[in-house]
């Protein structure tokens, strides 16, 4: 086997730096439709992690699909409920997936030691975070 192929054959294992926490019983499907707030509970082990972010920041939040049953092959190919056609599972943005990992863009609204209150949310409540960062626009090569 070659070298390049070994990476196809390891195992990561993460383990959450925190989870979301709000009291909200309905989410909407993606962050960019979302107005609601919550909060990211870090470890307070982290906490000096946040230095250098303040409010009013948007944050890239990876976490992870703890609810969604588990991934087989016949959902490489799915049909998103607001969508009529069907999709590969790489161009939607669906919970079931090879990892179930997500990936959402967030408003930081305030710091409080190691809680981070956020706007955007769309996340269940107890959801476990794995790493978060600064989010930083696209632009082409070349561009200031």
């Amino acid at each position: 086997m070659e070298e390049k192929e070994k990476i196809l054959e390891q195992e990561f294992v993460f383990k959450p730096i925190g989870y979301v926490r709000h009291q909200h019983s309905e989410l909407p499907r993606h962050w960019s439709a979302s107005e609601l707030e919550g909060e990211i509970v870090l470890r307070p082990e982290y906490q000096d992690g946040l230095t250098g972010l303040k409010p009013g920041d948007l944050i890239v939040v990876i976490f992870g699909f703890h609810l969604s049953p588990p991934f087989s092959l016949d959902k490489l190919i799915q049909k998103p409920p607001h969508l009529e056609e069907m999709r590969g599972v790489f161009s939607i943005c669906s919970p079931r997936r090879p990892n179930p990992l997500g990936l959402s863009v967030l408003k930081i609204l305030n710091i409080d030691k190691n809680i981070i209150k956020i706007k955007g949310l769309d996340m269940y409540d107890g959801t476990p975070v794995f790493d978060i960062k600064i989010y930083i626009p696209y632009r082409e090569p070349g561009e200031k």
